[in-house]
């Protein structure tokens, strides 16, 4: 018997003190059964007040979701073009100086794990009220994500088209626009949608903070307890939420899926043309000058100049939806020094104690939804692996209510159960294990479905029952990318809990916030760094686990 490796053994102890930590979590937040049944009578007082909702004006609705999706738009795109020399600088085919390199993935590494309301803490100093400080916030924050995925798109492109065109001598700009680019634009269009959606969650957290959209008019709605009008401007956020996924994803596999096919017929005439100098044996001369080589005007490059134009219309739009006062950011630029210095050196303002502890508790929630999220999640997400599931129409139903629950941002989920369970951890461990659903759901079920089923008819061939093929071929090729998926989650939360705080959700992001209120900004910057700190030491525990896994 073949005794287990080191690696194995280190990844068993990390899952087990993972599983310790989390029950522990769960006991010291008091999230039992007793914790639900004496807020009953709060959920049935709650559901009392919030009928009938309070919607406000046609009018006012449209102000409100144009100004939001203004906001969204002109931050995902500035977070593009942001994240586009970013991430060339910061892949290994487009940059072979190395301390550049590391330099632009410790840039991505920050900006992922700076909270974009600190972000829009410091912009809201610098430029005072209005949408320039949640599009600067956002854009920043994105550059953390879409950065890191641009650069491993452009990493995974082949290399040959760029090699002919370096053998034709075309530059190295050219060589990127011609040769890397437009192999990673469907990489680069997906992120950017994605992006698009999460940046519309998080537009609602920043309307606490004074930026403007709907998600200000639901904080003075929850602020004066207009729970009536509240949860009709949540139901709104969800709804949208709800449509902009859909259509989001829509949009992704019609532009990405009409590319691929020219894309490739495409590079290989042009590798064709640039490396075949041989004919019949004898090498044939490249012609002086070069004849520029383009796809015909068919029916799909016309669709894709169409959707370029209307992305182009939808962008201007949004600039001038938006209402940024230019000269006003160009005035205050002056002073951005000045703000900076705010900020610096970190100090715990006499409550360094009590920081750590509510440290302390911003983990735990973190670590009890993860495990709650883990549980509610692995039957939603069997269920809705089509592979897995006992008939089509069950997996159907089981997608559906993932991308519902992937429509509610987490800041309504904490909103609902501060309302009923009271402010304090307990509401926001609870929101973010709902919350989990969505994305752990549907990573187990893709996981479930990427499963090989060369190996599933293998098993099933020598006579096992459907329960024992789940458990010997699907479940054991899928459990390294399952138990990845637990740190990944866990990672998420961490960062969530710190922002739910701010709305009373418990742990340390609730001194956050205080702190910003009464101007204490070395406050601010040492949270942010212990929530920093705790962050890497996740990830880097995540990356040796995926590592070890793989």
């Amino acid at each position: 018997m073949r005794r287990p490796s080191g690696t194995a053994i280190g990844v068993a102890v990390v899952y087990t003190v993972w599983l310790i930590a989390s029950l522990w979590s769960v006991a010291s937040l008091q999230l039992n059964l007793a914790t639900f049944v004496d807020s009953i009578g709060n959920a049935v007082d709650f559901v009392s007040r919030i009928f009938p909702l309070d919607f406000p004006p046609f009018g006012e609705v449209v102000r409100m979701t144009a100004q939001t999706l203004a906001i969204v738009t002109c931050a995902t795109a500035l977070s593009v073009a942001l994240s586009v020399p970013v991430s060339l600088a910061a892949a290994r085919n487009t940059n072979r100086h190395g301390w550049l390199r590391w330099t632009m993935r410790a840039v991505i590494v920050v900006t992922r794990a700076l909270p974009e309301i600190v972000l829009a803490i410091v912009f809201l100093r610098l430029f005072g009220l209005g949408p320039a400080a949640g599009i600067l916030a956002l854009a920043i924050h994105s550059v953390g994500m879409v950065g890191k995925m641009y650069a491993d798109a452009i990493e995974d492109t082949p290399a040959g088209p760029r090699d002919a065109l370096r053998a034709a001598g075309a530059t190295w700009s050219q060589q990127i626009t011609g040769g890397v680019v437009p192999q990673a634009m469907p990489a680069f269009i997906a992120t950017a949608l994605h992006r698009f959606d999460i940046n519309l969650r998080a537009s609602v957290l920043l309307g606490y903070v004074g930026v403007g959209g709907i998600g200000m008019e639901l904080s003075l709605a929850m602020k004066t307890l207009h729970y009536r009008r509240g949860i009709a401007l949540a139901l709104l956020i969800v709804g949208l939420c709800i449509v902009i996924e859909t259509i989001s994803g829509a949009v992704r596999s019609a532009m990405l899926g009409a590319q691929s096919p020219r894309r490739a017929g495409w590079w290989s005439k042009l590798r064709h043309r640039v490396t075949s100098g041989w004919v019949d044996g004898g090498p044939v001369a490249v012609v002086a000058k070069p004849h520029p080589i383009s796809p015909p005007w068919s029916a799909g490059r016309i669709r894709r100049a169409a959707y370029f134009g209307l992305t182009a219309l939808i962008l201007i739009a949004s600039v001038w939806g938006a209402g940024i006062d230019v000269s006003r950011m160009a005035d205050s630029i002056s002073t951005l020094w000045t703000t900076l210095g705010l900020f610096v050196p970190p100090s715990t303002g006499g409550i360094g104690g009590e920081l750590f502890a509510q440290l302390l508790v911003t983990v735990q929630i973190a670590l009890a939804a993860t495990f709650l999220g883990l549980v509610l999640a692995v039957p939603i997400g069997l269920l809705a692996a089509r592979n897995v599931a006992p008939t089509p129409g069950i997996a159907r139903f089981f997608r559906i209510v993932i991308v519902v629950v992937r429509g509610i941002p987490d800041l309504i989920f904490a909103i609902i159960f501060i309302v009923i369970t009271g402010l304090g951890a307990p509401a926001g461990a609870l929101a973010l294990a709902v919350g989990a659903v969505g994305l752990l759901g549907k990573l187990i079920a893709d996981s479930l479905e990427e499963s090989d089923v060369r190996v599933q008819q293998a098993v099933s061939a020598a006579g096992a029952t459907r329960p024992q093929v789940f458990v010997a071929a699907t479940v054991r090729q899928c459990a390294p990318a399952l138990a990845a998926h637990v740190f990944y989650q866990l990672d998420v939360n961490i960062r969530a809990a710190t922002l739910l705080g701010v709305v009373g959700a418990g742990g340390i992001g609730f001194y956050l916030m205080n702190a910003a209120r009464v101007l204490q900004f070395d406050v601010v910057t040492t949270i942010v760094l212990m929530v920093f700190a705790v962050v890497l030491a996740v990830e880097g525990v995540a990356m040796w686990v995926r590592r070890a896994l793989s």
